[in-house]
């Protein structure tokens, strides 16, 4: 069982929060000991360093690319370090001039690149290593030994301890957010009036788990699975059907006869319904894992055109609010079936890894796997 579980998306995904705390515990733990062991000096900045990369990070992604900013931060301040405090016979000042130098051309250098965290580490140990420019050279070497300890230690801790993987919670998040939007557009066909309360909060989460998903994309990337190009793609259409599922719920209606005109044409709520149930069908089939061969049915307005788009009220104003509502159906299920191609089309989506435990967790329908965890009240 122990093996089942060290291995298994489904249970570090549903409690991550607590695996998290764990990991950063146990690396801290090693961290200690092993400074305490070898009674290295300057340790205070071996768990400092373990605690800095592992903090808040709880995927492996997101720990491996600050992880390895950190490293890369570390061993160029601490080489630049040791080269300034070599300097033979430096004048006062110079050593210090030098490291502001560096730091400002490296800071000035990456102002619009996404390697701030690299530079901070760079600036940050290349101060600690040089000091007031009469640091002993023993010193500056434990120093950069011990930030390099404890990044090292918070990185392996997090890839072998319980991993939860940022591809794993990316995929959770997109199924969570099309399992809300199904819910939402289903209810709204069949509800005589909606919990408007109830829809804004559904929405609300819905678009801050998509700020979510943005903020994985380069610990996504970094895992190696999925590029930034197709994470920025899917969130682009995600973000789209939002906006339509959105519309689709605020829409209202210029008169009663224009409400009258959409309830009156027969097949449209069943074609909704049946968007709905294949949009939660897609959810499924992303959480699991599975290949994605979703067929989305396009919503044909052509049957549609002699009643709604010619309508006119009693007094023999054109009606423009049933034209628009079908529209933007008919834009709903063209964004799902533009998200369908295009997920089909990773081929490194499909993930046996998930399919093999889906089973053994009862994901089956269209059940999201936030209802079942002790957390999911939190995206």
């Amino acid at each position: 069982m122990a093996r089942i579980r060290f291995r298994d998306p489904y249970f570090n995904y549903r409690y991550r929060h607590y695996l998290y705390t764990l990991r950063a515990t146990i690396a801290l733990s090693i961290t200690f000991f092993i400074i305490s062991l070898f009674n290295i000096p300057h340790s205070i900045w071996a768990p400092v360093s373990t605690l800095m990369v592992m903090g808040n990070l709880p995927h492996v992604g997101g720990v491996l690319d600050k992880g390895g900013q950190r490293l890369i931060g570390t061993a160029l301040g601490g080489l630049l370090g040791i080269v300034l405090l070599l300097i033979p016979a430096a004048p006062s000042g110079t050593i210090q001039v030098l490291t502001l130098a560096a730091i400002a051309v490296a800071l000035h250098a990456t102002f619009t690149s996404r390697y701030g965290y690299s530079v901070l580490m760079f600036g940050i140990t290349l101060l600690m290593v040089t000091g007031d420019g009469n640091e002993d050279l023993t010193i500056a070497l434990w120093r950069a030994f011990d930030v390099l300890l404890g990044t090292s230690i918070g990185i392996v801790i997090t890839i072998i301890v319980l991993p939860q993987k940022a591809t794993d919670l990316f995929r959770f998040m997109l199924a969570d957010n099309l399992d809300r939007l199904a819910s939402l557009y289903y209810a709204h066909t069949v509800a005589t009036e909606a919990d408007h309360d109830q829809t804004l909060e559904e929405m609300k989460k819905t678009t801050t788990q998509l700020i979510k998903q943005r903020g994985l994309i380069d610990a996504v990337h970094k895992e190696g699975r999925l590029r930034r190009g197709e994470l920025n793609s899917l969130l682009s259409l995600e973000r789209r059907m939002i906006s339509t599922v959105e519309l689709l719920l605020e829409t209202h209606w210029d008169t009663r006869n224009g409400h009258d005109i959409i309830e009156s044409l027969e097949g449209l709520r069943s074609e909704q319904q049946i968007l709905a149930r294949a949009l939660s069908a897609l959810a499924h089939q992303i959480r699991t894992g599975q290949e994605i061969d979703l067929e989305i049915a396009a919503l044909d307005l052509q049957r549609y055109v002699n009643r709604a788009f010619s309508g006119r009220s009693s007094s023999g104003r054109a009606l423009f609010s049933p034209s628009g509502y079908l529209w933007l159906n008919r834009e709903l299920a063209r964004q799902a079936r533009a998200l369908v191609g295009y997920l089909s089309n990773i081929q490194r989506l499909p993930s046996s890894r998930l399919r093999k435990r889906a089973s053994r967790h009862h994901l089956v329908g269209g059940r999201r796997l936030s209802d079942e965890r002790p957390d999911s009240a939190q995206p």
